[in-house]
């Protein structure tokens, strides 16, 4: 394997290229490649960031987020049909990201509600045909982000002018690297092939639906960090049962985790060293394979702004509590949801079987 290959592989495939390498040399060679890539990855996301803060202002940073979360997933993913279509895609789910999260906090939390139903169903029909390669976790969350981070006016315009300019270097990056793929399927096969029986579309709705009205509830309770509670109930509403019960299992308790970590780090480090906690948080994630772990990491970035808001022991609280009521409601929403859909489909299947006996 080239270096360049390893710096490809993601933080599980790394370890376990060093696990199951016997010489020592070439192990030392693999966690050295390990390493680079960690900061490689956190320089690349330093650098985009601090650029689109430049150009487009510090409060757009998190549309360079945004834009440097979908060209990390574009390089490897497609969507499953011809890539001048998926090109197409690309520039819809970048309009989506432009338009979506502002008209749904101008629209108050029921007209919000059906805002975000129709663009995270829309994300989720163009971009998350492959239920496998979970693009769901990337282009929903961007929209979350750009929703708990809404800017207006100026900004707002820079906002639209940063997503623009993101949105053509993915689709350019996009076709690059997968013109080569060859798909029968065509654009609006993703949207024919919608059908309430299936699984994957099932999936779809149950996620659209589970984070929306997780999110309308939070908005009627007057919670703050709205965001949180969306971003949440997204990452554990995945499409496979067990996948969702392991997450579930974890996503409060590691929190609780990291912000016990963050609070014991609050504590003993110099108030120089504040502003870095989030770094050292997306150094963190980059070395860690498993969910829990990078579950843990993923709160320093979120308190280390929160703090400067609220205040620390109220950020630490409001993270806690936004991250227990998702995931707890998030699988009472899910049960829910699956008996329903049960329901539906065995309803709409004794309807075929007698229109077909007449």
């Amino acid at each position: 394997m080239t270096f360049y290959q390893e710096l490809q592989l993601n933080s599980a495939g790394s370890k376990q290229l060093i696990k199951s390498t016997e010489d020592k040399k070439e192990r030392r060679r693999h966690i050295l490649i390990y390493n680079v890539k960690v900061y490689l990855v956190v320089a690349f996301c330093i650098a985009v960031v601090t650029f689109y803060s430049s150009i487009f202002g510090s409060a757009n940073s998190v549309a360079g987020v945004t834009v440097l979360l979908a060209l990390m997933v574009l390089r490897q993913v497609d969507f499953g049909i011809r890539t001048s279509h998926g090109v197409c895609a690309v520039f819809l789910i970048f309009g989506i990201l432009a338009a979506g999260p502002r008209i749904s906090n101008m629209a108050g939390p029921y007209w919000g509600f059906l805002v975000n139903v129709v663009c995270i169903l829309g994300i989720m029909v163009l971009g998350c045909h492959n239920v496998l390669m979970s693009n769901q976790s990337t282009f929903v969350l961007g929209y979350l982000l750009l929703q708990g981070y809404d800017v207006t006016g100026h900004d707002y315009y820079m906002r639209l002018a940063g997503l623009a300019a993101g949105a053509v270097v993915c689709a350019v990056v996009f076709y690059i690297d997968h013109r080569d793929r060859t798909y029968k399927r065509k654009f609006f096969d993703l949207f024919r092939e919608f059908d309430l029986r299936s699984t994957r579309s099932g999936w779809y709705l149950r996620l659209t639906l589970g984070v929306s009205t997780a999110m309308l509830i939070a908005s009627l309770l007057h919670m703050p960090r709205i965001m949180w509670v969306g971003i949440a109930s997204m990452s554990v509403m995945l499409p496979f049962a067990k996948d969702m019960e392991y997450r579930v299992k974890r996503r409060a308790p590691f929190n609780i985790l990291g912000c016990l970590i963050f609070l014991l780090m609050y504590r003993i480090l110099p108030e120089s060293i504040y502003p870095f906690i989030g770094l050292i948080g997306g150094i963190g994630v980059g070395y860690s394979a498993g969910y829990a772990w990078q579950t843990v990491f993923n709160t320093f970035g979120a308190l280390a702004v929160a703090a400067s808001i609220f205040g620390l022991e109220a950020a630490l609280i409001l993270r806690i509590g936004t991250n227990v009521f998702a995931s707890l409601y998030s699988l009472l929403f899910n049960t829910v949801f699956q008996k329903v859909a049960a329901w539906f489909v065995k309803f709409s299947d004794d309807r075929d079987v007698l229109k077909g006996t007449v």
